[in-house]
């Protein structure tokens, strides 16, 4: 499994205000960017926090790009993903409507009749992990689905998991001009955070778009 993280962020490294509230951080050219990439997975994974804040619905943008994917074979929208250890997405989640395959990654301390619930709902319910996702784990078995690319939007709790398990082969970062600030906003990387054995970034790309510049590395093993 290919997996790369996308993600908008502030020059001092915030995807958000304090109160978790979506800010825009990026514009037209980058929105378009990001759909370019969605396009080009197989699935897109965010973790339940950004379905409780941003209900978002991670599907593509542009008609043309789910016409391209059918015409290889493919569904029109790739997979949804949620990391969601103890089934916290709401029933009535956009993710959850017919636009595209949606899997919920959730743990053993799921409750059964919310997992159930769930998959009423349309989703495909995973069970890995004991008390939270193994997230390894869980990219397996979606590469079991026949998943070979998967990209990683966030939030940072998620992030910081992939990158702590050695999951991530690639990083794109839109940097917009714009300080948010605040000890408690949610960074790229949340979680633990690592104190040795950081992951090696190789920068391979830097572009200029809307008023800010996206920013590509390879991860390295």
């Amino acid at each position: 499994m290919h997996v790369v993280v996308n993600a908008a962020m502030s020059v001092d490294g915030k995807l958000a205000a304090h109160t978790r509230e979506q800010l825009a951080i990026s514009g037209p050219e980058d929105f378009d960017r990001v759909d370019r990439v969605r396009a080009a997975a197989d699935g897109v994974m965010v973790g339940v926090g950004t379905v409780l804040a941003d209900d978002p619905h991670l599907t593509l943008d542009v008609t043309d790009r789910r016409v391209q994917r059918q015409r290889h074979g493919r569904s029109g929208n790739p997979a949804r993903v949620v990391a969601d250890s103890t089934a916290r997405t709401p029933l009535d989640a956009r993710i959850l409507d017919d636009e595209a395959t949606t899997y919920l990654l959730v743990s053993e301390q799921a409750p059964k009749e919310r997992r159930t619930e769930l998959a009423d709902a349309g989703a495909e319910v995973i069970v890995v992990g004991d008390d939270r996702v193994a997230l390894a784990a869980g990219i397996d078995r979606l590469a079991d689905e026949g998943l070979e690319r998967l990209m990683i939007e966030g939030g940072g709790e998620l992030i910081y998991s992939a990158f702590e398990g050695g999951l991530v082969d690639e990083l794109s970062i839109f940097v917009g001009s714009m300080l948010i600030g605040g000890r408690d906003a949610p960074t790229l990387a949340d979680g633990d955070g690592f104190t040795e054995a950081f992951p090696a970034l190789t920068l391979d790309d830097i572009e200029q778009l809307d008023d800010g510049v996206v920013l590509t590395y390879t991860v390295e093993d």
